[in-house]
């Protein structure tokens, strides 16, 4: 590489650090916490130590609340842009869709079924995400925010997490999971897989419209 090209590669590092913004500081603050509950779930398969699985899903509301805090100030300082979009999405992937996926299967929800319903309710919470960036401008009717969201915002499974966190502070892991263990087709379903179903079904439906506070 010539001292010039390697001179302007460095000009554009230094232009992508300037576009970052205050709310993206705090979308990255929602980013740390999604990875460090992952984090943690993992921390769990090894040191079977409840008090981490109660830490990854403690980290779930800490998200949200970065979350929310970054769409607040970016308003404020009327500093939203394209970039700070995506990187909303990044992060709530992150926080809301892999994290509690981690934390469910941690929790016990290990089977074939469990599984399959996981991978589900993530690759529905991408498409949700998918779709919101590409119509957010049709559905914000020309103001700078959102009127509506097309199905569940993917933030709704902290509530997920929360039920996840109760069952862990009861003792109710594995096998003791609430709702027990099914087996079909010779693969082992939890029951309380199917919540994670019905919020991924609920995050790509287009029939379902929810006023943005």
């Amino acid at each position: 590489m010539t001292p010039a090209a390697s001179a302007e590669e460095k000009k554009k590092h230094f232009s992508m650090i300037r576009e970052f913004h205050l709310a993206d500081m705090f979308t990255l603050g929602n980013a740390a916490c999604g990875v460090a509950a992952v984090l943690m779930a993992m921390r769990y398969a090894g040191s079977r130590d409840v008090g981490d699985l109660l830490v990854a899903a403690a980290l779930a509301p800490a998200a949200f609340l970065f979350d929310v805090l970054d769409g607040r100030i970016a308003r404020w300082r009327q500093t939203s842009s394209a970039l700070g979009r995506e990187l909303d999405s990044l992060a709530d992937v992150i926080s809301f869709g892999v994290a509690p996926a981690a934390l469910a299967y941690a929790c016990g929800m290990t089977g074939a079924w469990d599984a399959a319903i996981l991978v589900y309710f993530v690759c529905c919470g991408v498409s949700r995400l998918a779709r919101y960036n590409v119509t957010a401008e049709t559905l914000s009717t020309g103001s700078d925010k959102v009127a509506y969201f097309e199905g569940t915002p993917i933030p709704t499974s902290v509530v997920l997490t929360a039920v996840l966190a109760l069952a862990a502070w009861q003792g109710r892991l594995g096998d003791s999971l609430p709702g027990g263990t099914w087996t079909l087709l010779g693969a082992d379903l939890h029951p309380l897989a199917l919540l994670f179903a019905l919020s991924g079904t609920l995050m790509v439906s287009k029939t379902l419209h929810i006023p943005k506070i």
